[in-house]
């Protein structure tokens, strides 16, 4: 329904786009605007693009070997088509413009390693880092849901708890009677004026 073989998200047609639309309301009652989960396609499109590269295409292998190393679940031409743009000076020379220019980016900000321009190719896609976000991850995956809580490091056990509880509540009971005694005190000193 997404074929991989278009150059970018902003080529696919929009027929495709709004099929798959149409194909997520009919099986999911969602409450975000038909915007947003064309967003959510296109991230997951592009990720998977992007995987199928790095696994079926980035092999040392021949050319040859690559077309017919087809993705299970993936259409021949549209696999084909995909790699021979891959493989095509066009494409090979988008990565080589990318690349060169996060080179000069890297050579001006000594705080970029030259071995981490994949990195920052990620970082234009995706874009800069988010506070309470998790990249790679997925829409609405948090930090808490990813990495879990850190809270519970510092809860104590169930028995610390109760000792604590108990400690507590003995604390309370001698404040308590230091407090009637207190009040005692006041009302005897009153009583003798």
């Amino acid at each position: 329904m997404l074929p991989i073989n278009y150059e970018s998200w902003h080529n696919m047609p929009d027929s495709n786009k709004n099929q798959a639309l149409s194909n997520i309301k009919e099986r999911f009652a969602l409450e975000v605007s038909d915007a947003y989960i064309k967003k959510a396609l296109g991230k997951k499109w592009r990720d998977n693009k992007s995987i199928l590269k790095k696994e079926y295409f980035k092999k040392p292998i021949s050319l040859e070997e690559k077309l017919q190393n087809v993705s299970p679940g993936m259409l021949r031409y549209q696999w084909e088509d995909a790699v021979r743009f891959w493989n095509s000076k066009k494409g090979e020379e988008k990565l080589k413009d990318k690349k060169a220019e996060y080179e000069t980016t890297a050579s001006t900000d000594s705080s970029v390693n030259f071995e981490d321009i994949d990195n920052r190719i990620i970082n234009e896609v995706l874009g800069p880092e988010r506070y309470g976000r998790v990249r790679l991850q997925g829409s609405g995956v948090n930090p808490t849901q990813y990495f879990g809580s850190t809270s519970h490091q510092y809860m104590p056990s169930g028995s610390q708890s109760q000792a604590e509880v108990q400690r507590l509540k003995d604390q309370i009971v001698q404040i308590q009677a230091s407090t009637d005694e207190q009040i005692s005190q006041l009302r005897a000193e009153a009583a003798a004026r």
